[in-house]
Parts: C-alpha cells; structure tokens; sequence
C-alpha cells in the first residue's frame, strides 16, 4: 500500500506496528494483519482494497490502464499474488505449518517454494501472452499487477527461491525498482525496520 499512495504522491502518516495481535491493533483490524489504512476514522484492511478505495478517491495518477481488459487483467494479476501466493506464503502460515502440524523447516521452505514457483511461472505466462508490450506489467505506468509483484519477489529472494525462469517479472521489477515510489516503500527504508 505505501507504494500506491507514493505513486498516487499523497501525504500520509506511516504508524509502525510492533504487535498485531496487541487489543489496540486487532480494534482496527479484527484479522490482526498488515496494513490498515486510516481514512478520517474508518479503518480499511487489506492492501487490494485499499489500494482500490485510493484509486477510486484520487484517480489522478491512475493505477490502472484505461482499457477494460487490461485493468481486468491488472486486477487479476495482483490477485494471483495476493489472495493466492501471499496467502500461501505468509509468516503466520508458515509458522503453523512448522509449530502446529510439526512440518520441518526444511520442508516449510520447499512449501513456500512450490508455491512461488507456481504462481510466478503462471505470471510469466500471462506477460508472454500479451498483445502489445508495455513498460509495466499492463500498461507505461505502474498498476497494481506491479504494485502486488515487487514486494512478493523481494520475499522470493528472502527464501532464496530461483527466480531465473522469469525473466520478463524480472525487467519489470527492475524498472519498478528504479522509481522512487518504489524505493520509498521498501521495508528497510521505513522506520521500524530492523526492530
């Protein structure tokens, strides 16, 4: 979410969150997960949907293309990432795999790069098969394919998952990379990092 409302260029507060779990968090946010935007009082979870609330409030820069197809298929690309890679790979299903279901590290990581493997290689595909190349993903800006994919092939790297065989997600991530809304956003340049 940092990286639409850089893109977007508002000013926002950025409110680190040691404990998600804490009862003042899970008052904003009953899933007790990150983000939580705060708009004038009213709490909006979930980085897609916020992303959609500050694409529909501020349309100027747009984070979708303007063609109808493209934006569907820019949507459905960040799902891809964000309600399927994401939800797969996240620390709290990782931890259970390992804690609750005695799953070894070993094998927690080959789960987590199964499923990396999956999605990007159908993300790959996807960029092949479009009918004219653009800059981004979908389009000569960034959208919010590309909003979901950059952090998701951080985490990639984290676990040291291959990422050879994607060499178009690649191109665009380093062009991304090379935007200050993107480097602005990144984890180690927030805050909290490191605590």
């Amino acid at each position: 979410m940092r990286i639409a409302l850089n893109l977007k260029g508002l000013d926002f507060e950025y409110v680190p969150v040691s404990k998600t779990k804490a009862p003042e968090y899970v008052q904003r946010n009953p899933q007790a997960l990150l983000p939580t935007l705060e708009v004038d009082g009213v709490n909006i979870t979930q980085s897609l949907s916020a992303i959609e609330y500050l694409e529909t409030r501020f349309p100027n820069p747009p984070l979708l293309p303007e063609d109808p197809i493209l934006k569907a298929h820019s949507r459905s690309f960040a799902l891809a990432i964000c309600a399927e890679l994401h939800a797969l790979t996240v620390r709290r299903v990782r931890k259970y795999l390992q804690t609750d279901m005695e799953i070894g590290a070993p094998k927690v990581s080959a789960w987590y790069a199964n499923w990396t493997h999956v999605t990007f290689s159908a993300l790959e595909a996807l960029l092949e098969k479009r009918q004219s190349v653009t800059e981004f993903c979908f389009a000569d800006f960034p959208t919010f394919a590309d909003i979901a994919l950059v952090p998701q092939l951080a985490n990639a790297r984290r676990f040291d998952c291959d990422l050879s065989e994607f060499p178009i997600l690649l191109d665009i991530e380093a062009k991304c990379r090379d935007l200050p809304a993107f480097a602005d956003a990144r984890p180690e340049n927030q805050t909290d990092y490191g605590r």
